[in-house]
Protein backbone atom coordinates (compact mmCIF):
# COMPACT_ATOMS: atom_id res chain seq x y z
CA UNK A 1 0.00 0.00 0.00
CA UNK A 2 1.31 2.85 -0.85
CA UNK A 3 1.23 6.35 1.74
CA UNK A 4 0.67 10.16 1.23
CA UNK A 5 4.01 10.33 2.26
CA UNK A 6 5.59 7.95 -0.28
CA UNK A 7 3.72 9.90 -2.91
CA UNK A 8 5.02 13.10 -1.69
CA UNK A 9 8.49 11.79 -1.93
CA UNK A 10 7.86 10.37 -4.79
CA UNK A 11 7.02 13.88 -6.52
CA UNK A 12 9.63 15.77 -4.69
CA UNK A 13 12.33 13.41 -5.81
CA UNK A 14 10.88 13.25 -9.64
CA UNK A 15 11.21 17.61 -9.57
CA UNK A 16 14.63 17.06 -8.48
CA UNK A 17 15.93 14.72 -10.48
CA UNK A 18 14.73 15.46 -13.47
CA UNK A 19 15.06 18.85 -13.42
CA UNK A 20 18.78 18.62 -12.58
CA UNK A 21 19.27 16.36 -15.41
CA UNK A 22 17.71 18.76 -17.76
CA UNK A 23 19.61 21.31 -16.43
CA UNK A 24 22.88 19.75 -17.12
CA UNK A 25 21.95 18.45 -20.36
CA UNK A 26 21.21 21.57 -21.61
CA UNK A 27 24.80 22.23 -20.09
CA UNK A 28 26.58 19.89 -21.80
CA UNK A 29 24.14 19.47 -25.18
CA UNK A 30 23.73 23.13 -26.55
CA UNK A 31 27.43 23.87 -26.34
CA UNK A 32 27.98 20.50 -27.95
CA UNK A 33 25.47 21.33 -30.57
CA UNK A 34 26.93 24.76 -31.33
CA UNK A 35 30.57 23.18 -31.72
CA UNK A 36 29.17 20.79 -34.17
CA UNK A 37 26.68 23.52 -36.17
CA UNK A 38 29.38 26.27 -36.11
CA UNK A 39 32.65 24.65 -36.10
CA UNK A 40 34.58 22.55 -38.86
CA UNK A 41 36.75 19.73 -37.45
CA UNK A 42 38.05 16.25 -37.97
CA UNK A 43 35.54 13.38 -37.47
CA UNK A 44 32.66 16.00 -37.34
CA UNK A 45 30.28 13.66 -39.30
CA UNK A 46 31.04 10.87 -37.06
CA UNK A 47 30.38 12.59 -33.92
CA UNK A 48 26.84 13.96 -35.39
CA UNK A 49 26.32 10.41 -35.94
CA UNK A 50 26.58 8.74 -32.36
CA UNK A 51 24.71 11.81 -31.35
CA UNK A 52 22.06 11.04 -33.68
CA UNK A 53 22.11 7.08 -32.77
CA UNK A 54 22.00 8.24 -29.10
CA UNK A 55 19.33 10.34 -29.41
CA UNK A 56 17.03 7.03 -29.96
CA UNK A 57 19.02 4.97 -27.39
CA UNK A 58 16.60 2.50 -25.76
CA UNK A 59 16.27 3.13 -21.99
CA UNK A 60 16.31 0.40 -20.39
CA UNK A 61 20.18 -0.96 -22.61
CA UNK A 62 21.53 2.26 -21.46
CA UNK A 63 19.96 1.90 -17.60
CA UNK A 64 21.62 -2.02 -18.37
CA UNK A 65 24.96 -0.54 -19.29
CA UNK A 66 25.07 2.43 -16.71
CA UNK A 67 24.33 -0.19 -13.63
CA UNK A 68 27.13 -2.73 -15.12
CA UNK A 69 29.56 0.31 -14.45
CA UNK A 70 28.36 1.93 -11.38
CA UNK A 71 27.51 -1.34 -9.54
CA UNK A 72 29.74 -2.56 -6.54
CA UNK A 73 32.17 -4.67 -8.71
CA UNK A 74 32.01 -2.37 -11.65
CA UNK A 75 34.45 0.08 -12.58
CA UNK A 76 33.24 3.06 -10.83
CA UNK A 77 31.52 1.09 -8.04
CA UNK A 78 34.02 2.87 -5.50
CA UNK A 79 31.80 6.18 -5.80
CA UNK A 80 28.77 4.37 -4.59
CA UNK A 81 26.16 5.75 -6.15
CA UNK A 82 23.97 3.13 -7.28
CA UNK A 83 20.58 2.70 -5.95
CA UNK A 84 20.61 6.34 -5.43
CA UNK A 85 19.09 9.63 -6.59
CA UNK A 86 22.73 10.51 -8.10
CA UNK A 87 22.45 7.64 -10.43
CA UNK A 88 18.71 8.20 -11.61
CA UNK A 89 20.48 11.50 -12.52
CA UNK A 90 23.21 10.28 -14.34
CA UNK A 91 21.36 7.72 -16.33
CA UNK A 92 18.79 10.65 -17.21
CA UNK A 93 21.35 12.87 -18.54
CA UNK A 94 22.80 10.05 -20.81
CA UNK A 95 19.27 9.93 -22.30
CA UNK A 96 18.76 13.51 -22.78
CA UNK A 97 21.70 15.29 -23.71
CA UNK A 98 22.39 13.62 -26.89
CA UNK A 99 18.38 15.08 -27.55
CA UNK A 100 19.23 18.15 -26.26
CA UNK A 101 22.52 18.39 -28.63
CA UNK A 102 20.70 17.42 -31.84
CA UNK A 103 17.94 19.31 -31.24
CA UNK A 104 20.19 22.47 -30.92
CA UNK A 105 22.46 21.46 -33.69
CA UNK A 106 19.32 21.81 -35.82
CA UNK A 107 18.04 24.85 -34.68
CA UNK A 108 21.31 26.53 -35.60
CA UNK A 109 21.57 24.67 -38.95
CA UNK A 110 18.56 26.65 -39.85
CA UNK A 111 19.53 30.43 -38.67
CA UNK A 112 20.51 32.36 -41.83
CA UNK A 113 24.92 32.30 -42.06
CA UNK A 114 24.30 35.85 -43.33
CA UNK A 115 23.70 36.90 -39.67
CA UNK A 116 26.63 35.47 -38.14
CA UNK A 117 29.01 37.02 -41.18
CA UNK A 118 26.96 40.39 -40.85
CA UNK A 119 28.49 40.26 -37.32
CA UNK A 120 31.96 39.42 -37.73
CA UNK A 121 31.51 42.57 -40.71
CA UNK A 122 30.73 44.98 -37.46
CA UNK A 123 33.90 43.85 -35.80
CA UNK A 124 32.49 41.11 -33.65
CA UNK A 125 34.57 38.36 -32.62
CA UNK A 126 33.75 34.57 -34.07
CA UNK A 127 32.59 33.73 -30.78
CA UNK A 128 30.27 36.77 -30.47
CA UNK A 129 29.24 35.92 -33.97
CA UNK A 130 28.27 32.61 -32.37
CA UNK A 131 26.14 34.12 -29.69
CA UNK A 132 24.28 36.74 -32.32
CA UNK A 133 23.16 33.28 -33.86
CA UNK A 134 22.54 31.54 -30.74
CA UNK A 135 19.94 34.35 -29.73
CA UNK A 136 18.56 34.20 -32.91
CA UNK A 137 17.93 30.38 -32.87
CA UNK A 138 16.54 30.95 -29.10
CA UNK A 139 12.67 29.41 -30.34
CA UNK A 140 15.10 26.32 -31.80
CA UNK A 141 16.79 26.16 -28.70
CA UNK A 142 14.20 26.21 -25.94
CA UNK A 143 12.63 22.80 -27.90
CA UNK A 144 15.76 21.29 -27.22
CA UNK A 145 14.82 21.52 -23.53
CA UNK A 146 11.60 20.69 -23.81
CA UNK A 147 12.30 17.56 -25.29
CA UNK A 148 15.22 16.68 -23.27
CA UNK A 149 12.92 17.55 -19.83
CA UNK A 150 9.83 15.27 -21.85
CA UNK A 151 12.42 12.55 -22.16
CA UNK A 152 13.51 12.30 -18.67
CA UNK A 153 10.30 13.06 -16.98
CA UNK A 154 8.37 9.96 -18.06
CA UNK A 155 11.36 8.06 -17.71
CA UNK A 156 10.66 4.38 -15.55
CA UNK A 157 12.53 1.31 -16.62
CA UNK A 158 16.06 2.95 -16.84
CA UNK A 159 15.70 4.36 -14.04
CA UNK A 160 14.33 1.69 -11.98
CA UNK A 161 17.51 -0.15 -12.75
CA UNK A 162 19.79 1.99 -11.17
CA UNK A 163 17.60 3.65 -8.44
CA UNK A 164 16.20 0.18 -7.31
CA UNK A 165 12.65 1.96 -7.16
CA UNK A 166 13.21 1.92 -3.45
CA UNK A 167 10.22 2.97 -1.50
CA UNK A 168 10.70 6.70 -0.17
CA UNK A 169 14.20 6.50 -0.86
CA UNK A 170 14.67 6.38 -4.51
CA UNK A 171 10.68 5.87 -6.15
CA UNK A 172 9.88 8.48 -8.88
CA UNK A 173 5.70 9.13 -10.12
CA UNK A 174 7.04 6.73 -12.83
CA UNK A 175 7.73 3.82 -10.65
CA UNK A 176 5.25 4.83 -8.19
CA UNK A 177 2.71 4.34 -11.49
CA UNK A 178 3.99 0.71 -11.79
CA UNK A 179 3.94 -0.20 -8.60
CA UNK A 180 0.44 0.77 -8.57
CA UNK A 181 -0.50 -1.25 -11.59
CA UNK A 182 1.18 -4.15 -9.68
CA UNK A 183 -0.87 -3.75 -6.79
CA UNK A 184 -4.09 -3.85 -8.54
CA UNK A 185 -4.78 -0.34 -7.88
CA UNK A 186 -5.50 1.23 -11.51
CA UNK A 187 -7.29 4.08 -10.16
CA UNK A 188 -4.35 5.52 -7.93
CA UNK A 189 -1.81 4.44 -10.90
CA UNK A 190 -4.00 6.82 -13.10
CA UNK A 191 -4.00 9.62 -10.73
CA UNK A 192 -0.48 10.04 -10.28
CA UNK A 193 -0.04 9.44 -13.77
CA UNK A 194 -2.54 12.39 -13.70
CA UNK A 195 -0.06 14.75 -11.57
CA UNK A 196 2.95 13.61 -13.97
CA UNK A 197 1.29 14.74 -16.81
CA UNK A 198 0.26 18.25 -14.88
CA UNK A 199 3.75 18.46 -14.34
CA UNK A 200 4.80 18.09 -17.22
CA UNK A 201 2.16 20.53 -18.83
CA UNK A 202 3.10 23.31 -16.66
CA UNK A 203 6.71 22.97 -17.77
CA UNK A 204 6.53 22.94 -21.10
CA UNK A 205 3.70 25.60 -20.88
CA UNK A 206 6.34 27.97 -19.17
CA UNK A 207 8.72 26.87 -21.78
CA UNK A 208 6.76 27.63 -24.83
CA UNK A 209 5.89 30.42 -23.87
CA UNK A 210 9.43 31.98 -23.21
CA UNK A 211 9.25 30.80 -27.37
CA UNK A 212 6.44 32.52 -28.19
CA UNK A 213 7.41 35.86 -26.47
CA UNK A 214 10.77 35.28 -28.55
CA UNK A 215 8.70 34.87 -31.56
CA UNK A 216 6.76 37.75 -30.96
CA UNK A 217 9.21 40.27 -30.05
CA UNK A 218 10.91 39.56 -33.77
CA UNK A 219 8.29 40.03 -35.42
CA UNK A 220 7.46 43.21 -33.64
CA UNK A 221 11.12 44.42 -34.60
CA UNK A 222 11.19 43.54 -38.06
CA UNK A 223 7.72 45.82 -38.95
CA UNK A 224 8.93 48.39 -36.41
CA UNK A 225 12.51 48.58 -35.96
CA UNK A 226 12.39 48.31 -32.23
CA UNK A 227 11.19 46.27 -29.55
CA UNK A 228 8.87 47.46 -26.84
Amino acid sequence: MITIGQFWHALWLSLVVSGLATVISALIGIPLGTLLSEFDFRGKGAVLTVVHTFMALPPVVVGVFTFLIIMRSGPLGSIGIVYTPAAMVLVQVILAAPIVTGFTHASLQVVDPRLGLAARSLGATRMQAVLVKMREARPGLIAAIIAGFGRVIAEVGAVTIVGGAISSQTDTLTTLVVKLTRQGQPGLSLLVGAVLLFIALIVNIFLTRLQADRGKRKVQERVTGYVS
